[in-house]
């Protein structure tokens, strides 16, 4: 299944500088390997803020929720999530 999410990072203003970018390396490692295992096909920066959207081809629901929910930068996010289903009209087979 694929689902577009929406993600927005909000760091604590007071979290220390260190902490933050432990836990910024450590959501790039984890992101990077999604994406290369195929589960985040795609993953774009939103301009001008800390957000991205993505989209994950994932088993069902429950394997998104674990995937997103292990990422490090979880408890700082708001995320919103929408479920794909291909386009009749889509030329791309690989859009299921």
């Amino acid at each position: 299944m694929l689902f577009q999410v929406e993600m927005t990072v909000k760091l604590p203003p007071s979290m220390p500088a260190e902490q933050a970018n432990e836990i910024k390396t450590k959501e790039k490692a984890y992101s990077q390997e999604l994406q290369r295992q195929g589960k985040w096909r795609h993953l774009w920066r939103v301009a001008g803020s800390y957000s991205n959207v993505s989209i994950f081809d994932v088993e069902d629901n429950t394997e998104l929720q674990d995937l997103v929910s292990n990422l490090p930068l979880f408890p700082y996010m708001e995320i919103n999530v929408k479920p794909l289903c291909r386009h009749p009209s889509s030329i791309r087979e690989d859009d299921c």
